[in-house]
């Protein structure tokens, strides 16, 4: 394995410059330099020291183990204890240091989510059949097919479906 062009990978996905990594971990520009051409070996302290500003830890940053690309539908997994009408498949589960939640969301006619409270993140929900109306601190707003809602989960906020139809929304809150 090449260290540094693994290493030069992760910095350019931070957006840091060689100096700016080089300032943050206490080490010069031109240490950072060698690092990534492989003219240096890191002690396991420095290195541990750069994989922490750079987001990570030894063992993610040594892992041979292929990630996970595609999750099938049969891979589900459904919520449990919803409201009637109410359906919850999460599409991607056992995902190590994911920053997202993605659900598919069902609801009958007249069905709604259970309100939710403040939390971090935000929520982005695509309309992929029927409407549904969003509920954001007591102000509803309307969602048709086709459409999208994006919003901070800083508020209370549920989620009905108005129509006749079955509503069917994929949700995604980051984490």
């Amino acid at each position: 394995m090449k260290l540094g062009s693994k290493l030069k990978r992760l910095r350019l996905a931070r957006g840091y410059t060689q100096e700016e990594l080089a300032d943050r971990c206490d080490l010069s520009r031109s240490f950072i330099s060698q690092l990534e051409s492989d003219k240096v070996s890191p002690s396991v302290e420095t290195l541990e020291r750069i994989l922490r500003v750079l987001g990570t830890d030894l063992k993610h940053f040594f892992s041979e183990e292929q990630k996970k690309i595609v999750f099938k539908k049969d891979e589900r997994v459904p919520v449990y204890d919803l409201p009637k009408g109410v359906k919850i498949d999460i599409l991607m589960d056992a995902v190590e240091d994911k920053e997202l939640d993605a659900k598919i969301v069902e609801l009958e006619p007249g069905a709604q989510t259970d309100k939710e409270d403040y939390h971090d993140g935000d929520e982005f929900g695509y309309v992929v059949e029927g409407s549904v109306d969003i509920y954001i601190d007591g102000k509803r707003y309307r969602a048709n097919e086709g459409e999208c809602f994006y919003y901070s989960g800083d508020c209370v906020h549920y989620m009905r479906n108005p129509g006749k139809e079955k509503a069917v929304v994929l949700w995604i809150q980051t984490i």
